[in-house]
C-alpha cells in the first residue's frame, strides 16, 4: 500500500532506506520519551521539588535555630538552677541550720522549709536534687533533702565528698555569694548541672550551702521538643505554601501545557487544525504559554496553507513531469536512433548520441543523404537549457534539414537559417553549429562551423587529433553573417568525430574540467572499436571523472567511419554481415 498524505490524499514518495531507518529510530525515541514522560510528569516533578524544598527548609531551620538557642538555652537553665539555690538560701534561716545541725531535732519551721524544697523541685520539671547541706571537714552534712526516694538524706546524713567537690563548696563559701557557681557532675552516666549559694547566720557568716541539680538530659529533651514544635510549625506553614504554589502552577502551567500537547497530538494525528483549536479554545493566558498557544494556532494556519499549496504544486509537478517526460520521448523520437543508420551502404559506418542534463536538452545531432552521393551530418548546441533551449532546438533542426534537402553549401544553408531564426529573436537565444556535406564516392568534404567545438580526425592506422581552424559566428545572432567554408578529404580508414561543448566542460566536485585531452585520451583508448563502441567508452570515461557529480550540460556525440566506394571493411573482433 503506498504512502498518502492524510489532509491532501495526494500520494507520497516511498521513502528511502536511509528515511526508513531514521523514522523508525524517531518513533522508538518517541516511545521512549513518552514512557518517561508519563513517569514522571510536570505535575508529579513538581510535587517532588516542593516536598524536597519543604524538608530542605524545615531541616535548615531547626538546623539553625538549635545551634543559635543551644547555648543560650544552657546559660539560661544554669542562671535558672542557681535562682533556685539563692531563692531557698535567702529564705531559710542560717542560725536555725546551726541549730538543727546541733540538735538533729525537727520542728514546724524545718517542716516548712522541707515542703517549700519538694513544692518546688515537683513544680520544676529540670529539678533533679533540691538539697541543704553544712559542709564538714570529711563530707556532706545533710539538713534537708527534698529527694524523696530511698536514697534521699535525712537530717544528719553524711556523704563523703567526691573529686571536686570540697574546691566547689570552698568557693561557694566566699563573701561575694552573687558570683554564679555552677558545674556539672555524672550520675550514674547522666550529665548534672550543679548551682550552689551559701546561707549565711545573723552575723554574715555562711554556715550551710544550697545546692540544686539539673539534668542536662532532660534539658536537651525540652530543648529537642521546642525544636520539633518550630519544626512542626515550619513545616505546616510550608505546605500550606507549597500547595497554594502546586494549586497555581497547575492551573496556569501544568493544565494549559498538558492542553496544548493534546491539540498537537490531535493535529500531528489527523492534520485537523480545527478539532485541535477547538482543544485549545480554554486556554487564554496573558503570559509565555498563551504566547506559545496562539503561535502554535498560528503555525497550524500556516502548515494547511503550505499543505495546500504543496499539494497544489505536487499536482502541478506531476503534471509538468508527465508533459516533461512526453517532451523528452518527442525529442528522442526526432533524433534519428536506428542504428546501423544505413545498412544498405557500404562507403561508411557512423553512430550517435544525446545525453540531456536536464528532461530536455538543446544539443541535437542529425544525418540524412542528400541524394546517392551526398551525406550531411549536422550536431549543433542552443544556448541554455531545458524546454527553451529545447523548443528553440527544434526549430533549428527543423529549418536546417528542410533548407539542406532543398540544395547549396553548408554557407549558403547557414546563412537562409541564421536570417529566419534572427527574427523576433526577441530573447536573444543562438545556436552553435557544426555542418558537413560529404561527398561519399570522393571523401570530399565541406564543412562551416558556427561557433562549435573543433571536430576531431583520426587518420586511418593513427590517432586522434582536433582539426583547429577559425570558426564563424553562432546562428542566430544577427541576420546577414557570412559563414566560412572549410573544405577537408577522407580517405579510405578515416575516422572524423564530432562534440558539443557538454564532453570537454563535464565538471567534477573540484570541480575540475574533463578537458578535451582527456577526450584524446579516452577516444585512443578505444582502438579500433566500432564507432557505437568508441562512444560508449568516452561516456563511461566522463562519468568515472565525474565521480558522482551532477551531469553539467548536454553531451551530445557523432563519429563517422569513412570507408569508400565498396570498401567496407570489417571491425576488429566482428563480421562483415555483407560477406556472410
Amino acid at each position: 500500500m503506498s504512502n498518502q498524505n492524510i489532509s491532501t490524499g495526494i500520494p507520497s514518495p516511498e521513502p528511502t532506506g536511509k528515511q526508513s531507518a531514521l523514522r523508525e529510530w524517531f518513533s522508538r525515541h518517541m516511545r521512549r520519551r513518552r514512557q518517561r514522560i508519563r513517569k514522571h510528569s510536570l505535575g508529579k516533578r513538581m510535587m517532588i521539588w516542593l516536598m524536597c524544598m519543604a524538608v530542605v527548609l524545615v531541616l535548615v531551620t531547626c538546623v539553625s535555630v538549635g545551634m543559635d538557642n543551644t547555648t543560650s538555652y544552657m546559660q539560661r537553665t544554669s542562671e535558672i538552677a542557681f535562682d533556685y539555690a539563692k531563692t531557698a538560701a535567702e529564705l531559710i534561716d542560717g542560725d536555725r541550720v546551726v541549730q538543727y545541725e546541733q540538735t538533729l531535732e525537727k520542728d514546724a519551721y524545718y517542716q516548712e522549709i522541707l515542703d517549700f524544697l519538694n513544692a518546688t523541685q515537683l513544680k520544676a520539671d529540670l529539678v533533679r536534687y533540691y538539697y541543704v547541706f553544712v559542709p564538714h571537714e570529711d563530707g556532706f552534712f545533710y539538713i534537708w533533702d527534698a529527694d524523696r526516694t530511698e536514697t534521699g538524706c535525712d537530717l544528719g546524713d553524711m556523704e563523703a565528698y567526691e573529686k571536686g567537690d570540697r574546691e566547689a563548696i570552698e568557693r561557694a563559701f566566699r563573701t561575694d555569694p552573687d558570683e554564679k557557681l555552677y558545674f556539672s557532675l555524672y550520675e550514674n552516666n547522666e550529665k548534672l548541672v550543679t548551682a550552689l549559694y551559701p546561707i549565711f547566720n545573723a552575723k554574715g557568716e555562711p554556715v550551710a550551702v544550697v545546692g540544686v541539680d539539673l539534668s542536662e538530659l532532660k534539658m536537651a529533651h525540652f530543648l529537642v521538643s521546642a525544636l520539633l514544635n518550630v519544626a512542626v510549625s515550619i513545616l505546616l506553614v510550608t505546605a500550606v505554601f507549597m500547595t497554594m504554589v502546586y494549586v497555581v502552577f497547575n492551573r496556569k502551567v501544568i493544565q494549559p501545557i498538558s492542553k496544548l500537547k493534546l491539540g498537537m497530538q490531535i493535529y500531528r494525528r489527523s492534520m485537523d487544525s480545527a478539532a485541535a483549536t477547538e482543544e485549545l479554545e480554554d486556554i487564554r493566558l496573558d503570559n509565555e504559554i498563551g504566547s506559545l498557544v496562539g503561535d502554535f494556532i498560528v503555525l497550524m494556519v500556516d502548515v494547511d496553507t503550505n499543505t495546500a499549496e504543496v499539494a497544489k504544486l505536487s499536482a502541478q509537478q506531476e503534471r509538468i513531469g508527465a508533459e516533461l517526460k512526453v517532451a523528452t520521448n518527442i525529442q528522442a523520437d526526432m533524433l534519428p536512433r536506428t542504428f546501423p543508420a544505413f545498412p544498405e551502404r557500404e562507403e561508411f559506418d557512423l553512430y550517435a548520441s544525446m545525453d540531456p542534463a536536464k528532461e530536455v536538452g538543446g544539443d541535437f545531432y542529425d544525418f540524412f543523404l542528400i541524394d546517392q552521393d551526398h551525406l550531411a551530418m549536422v550536431i549543433a548546441d542552443v544556448s541554455g537549457k531545458g524546454v527553451p533551449a529545447a523548443l528553440f532546438m527544434v526549430i533549428s533542426r527543423t529549418l536546417i534539414k528542410y533548407r539542406t534537402k532543398m540544395g547549396g553549401t553548408p554557407e549558403k544553408i547557414l546563412w537562409d537559417v541564421n536570417n529566419q531564426l534572427s527574427q523576433d529573436n526577441k530573447n536573444g537565444m543562438f545556436v552553435t553549429v557544426w555542418m558537413a556535406i560529404l561527398e561519399l564516392s570522393t571523401g570530399k568534404g565541406i564543412a562551416a562551423n558556427a561557433g562549435h567545438e573543433h571536430p576531431v580526425l583520426r587518420r586511418a592506422g593513427g590517432s586522434y587529433e582536433l582539426v583547429e581552424y577559425r570558426h564563424s559566428p553562432v546562428v542566430a545572432f544577427m541576420k546577414g553573417i557570412r559563414f566560412r567554408e572549410h573544405e577537408f578529404q577522407l580517405f579510405p580508414g578515416d575516422r572524423l568525430f564530432v562534440y558539443t561543448d557538454g564532453v570537454p566542460e563535464a565538471q567534477n566536485s573540484v570541480p575540475e574540467l574533463y578537458g578535451t585531452e582527456r577526450m584524446l585520451d579516452a577516444l585512443n583508448s578505444a582502438g579500433e572499436a566500432t564507432p557505437e563502441e568508441t562512444l560508449k567508452t568516452l561516456k563511461r570515461s566522463i562519468v568515472e571523472f565525474e565521480n558522482g557529480a551532477d551531469q553539467f550540460d548536454d553531451i551530445t556525440m557523432l563519429c563517422l567511419d569513412y570507408f569508400g566506394p565498396g570498401q567496407k571493411e570489417r571491425y576488429p573482433g566482428t563480421e562483415d554481415e555483407a560477406g556472410k
